[in-house]
C-alpha cells in the first residue's frame, strides 16, 4: 500500500510539474522540451530528489510517448503526399543526410564509440525537430512565406527516412549479424512499400474499416491497432516507432483528422513523460565533461543545417533572403534526436549525456537562428557591397512544391489559409 501511495504522489507531482513547466515555456516563448529534460535531470539518479517508486511506470509511459509521437506524425501525411515529396525533394534529402549525419558519425568514431555509436549519433545530429520548427514558424508569422514549403519538404524527407533508419539502428543495437540486419532492413522497406501501396490503392477501405462515429470507439480502435502493430514490429526487430508511423500513414481523410484530434492531448502528455524519463536516465554529473564536444558538435551542425536549407531553397528558386531563413529555421533538434538516443543509450550509455547537452543547446539556439540568420547574412553582404535581392520579393505560386500538412506541435498547429505571402 505504501508503494502505491508513493507511486501516486510521485506521478501526481511529475504531471503537475510538467503542466507548470509547459505554461512557463509558453510565457517566455520557448519550447518546453529543454525544461522537461532539465526536470528529468533534477529528479533522476544523481539529481536533487530521485524518483524511485514511479520509475517503472515512467519507462512504460515513455515507450507509449514514442509510439504516439510517430503515430501522429504518420497521420499528418497521406501516401500520395509522401510519394510526391520523395520524387521532388530527394536531392535535398540526400544533401541533408550527407551534411548533418556525417559530423555525428565522425564525432562518435573520434570518441571511440564504434560503428553502432556512430550510426546512433549520426541520427541525433541529422534529424531536425518538426515540433519546434512548426512552433517557431507560427510565432514568426512565416507560414505563408515562399520558403515554407521547402522547409516542410526537408522535414518530410527526414520523417520518411526514419522508417529506414530506425530498423537499421534497432538491428545494430540488438547485435544481430549482417544477414539479420539486412533482413530487418528488407522487412522495413517492404512494410513501407506495402503500406504506401495499400494506402494509395485501398486507403478508403482501410479508413472505412477503422472509422466510427463514436469518438470512444475510434480512439480505442486506433490506439489498440497502433500498439499492436508497434509490438509486432518490435518483435521483428523493425522498431515499434516505425510500426506506429506506418499505421498513421495508412489512415487518411476524416478518420485521420478525428484520430489526430483525439490523440493529440495523449501524445503531448506521454511525449512530455518521455523527455522526463530520458532526463531521469541521465546522471547530471555526466554532462559537464561532454559540454565542450556537445557545443562543438552543435556549432558544426548548425552551420551544416543552414547550408542544407540554403541549398534546398536555392534549388526551389527562392531568393537569397528566403534561403537564409530556410537554413536558420531548420537548425533546431529535439524530439527525434532524443528518441534515437533513447534507443541507443542501453547499448552505448555515453550517448545519453552528450545527446542531452546537444539537444538542450540546439532547442534553444534553433529559434534564435530562425530569427537572426537572414538579418545577419544581409548585414554581412551589405558590408561586402552585395547587390539587392529581388528574387525573394516574388509571391508564392498557388501550387506548393511540398505537401501541405500540419506538423505536430504542442499547440496543435493549423496552417493559415492561402493568401498574401511574404518572401
Amino acid at each position: 500500500m505504501h508503494d502505491t501511495t508513493a507511486l501516486l504522489v510521485e506521478l501526481g507531482a511529475v504531471i503537475l510539474g510538467l503542466g507548470l513547466l509547459g505554461r512557463i515555456a509558453g510565457r517566455i516563448g520557448l519550447s518546453p522540451i529543454p525544461l522537461y529534460l532539465l526536470a528529468g535531470l533534477a529528479f533522476g539518479h544523481g539529481g536533487l530528489i530521485p524518483l524511485n517508486a514511479s520509475e517503472e511506470f515512467t519507462m512504460v509511459g515513455a515507450e507509449i510517448g514514442v509510439i504516439l509521437l510517430l503515430l501522429l506524425l504518420g497521420l499528418e501525411y497521406s501516401a500520395s503526399e509522401l510519394v510526391t515529396s520523395l520524387k521532388t525533394q530527394y536531392p535535398s534529402g540526400a544533401v541533408d543526410f550527407a551534411l548533418n549525419a556525417t559530423p555525428g558519425a565522425i564525432a562518435a568514431l573520434m570518441l571511440g564509440w564504434g560503428p553502432v555509436g556512430a550510426v546512433a549519433l549520426a541520427g541525433v545530429t541529422w534529424i531536425s525537430s518538426s515540433g519546434v520548427i512548426a512552433k517557431v514558424m507560427t510565432d514568426l508569422g512565416r507560414l505563408g512565406n515562399r520558403e515554407t514549403p521547402v522547409i516542410l519538404g526537408v522535414l518530410v524527407m527526414e520523417d520518411l527516412a526514419m522508417a529506414v533508419y530506425l530498423p537499421l539502428l534497432t538491428a545494430m543495437l540488438a547485435g544481430v549479424s549482417l544477414a539479420g540486419g539486412s533482413l530487418a532492413l528488407v522487412i522495413a522497406l517492404g512494410a513501407v512499400g506495402l503500406v504506401l501501396y495499400l494506402a494509395l490503392r485501398h486507403g478508403r477501405l482501410i479508413s472505412r474499416a477503422v472509422s466510427s462515429d463514436n469518438p470512444e470507439m475510434l480512439l480505442l480502435v486506433v490506439l489498440g491497432l497502433t500498439v499492436l502493430v508497434a509490438g509486432i514490429a518490435q518483435q521483428l526487430q523493425v522498431s515499434a516507432a516505425v510500426g506506429a508511423f506506418l499505421v498513421g500513414i495508412a489512415l487518411s481523410g476524416e478518420v485521420a483528422e478525428g484520430a489526430r484530434k483525439l490523440l493529440t492531448p495523449l501524445r503531448d502528455l506521454f511525449a512530455a513523460v518521455f523527455f522526463v524519463f530520458f532526463g531521469l536516465s541521465t546522471n547530471p554529473a555526466d554532462i559537464p565533461p561532454v559540454l565542450l564536444p556537445a557545443a562543438l558538435l552543435a556549432v558544426i551542425t548548425t552551420l551544416t543545417k543552414i547550408a542544407t536549407g540554403y541549398y534546398a531553397a536555392r534549388r526551389a528558386g527562392i531568393g537569397t533572403r528566403g534561403r537564409w531563413r530556410a537554413g536558420g529555421t531548420l537548425v533546431a533538434r529535439g524530439e527525434f534526436s532524443i528518441v534515437i538516443a533513447g534507443l541507443a543509450v542501453a547499448t552505448e550509455p555515453r550517448i545519453g549525456p552528450i545527446a542531452t547537452a546537444y539537444v538542450l543547446i540546439l532547442v534553444v539556439v534553433g529559434p534564435l537562428t530562425a530569427r537572426w540568420t537572414q538579418p545577419i547574412a544581409a548585414r554581412i553582404e551589405a558590408r561586402r557591397g552585395g547587390g539587392k535581392d529581388t528574387i525573394g520579393a516574388q509571391k508564392a505560386p498557388a501550387a506548393r512544391s511540398a505537401p501541405e500538412h500540419r506538423l505536430p506541435t504542442h499547440d496543435d498547429l493549423t496552417p493559415e489559409p492561402a493568401g498574401e505571402t511574404r518572401e
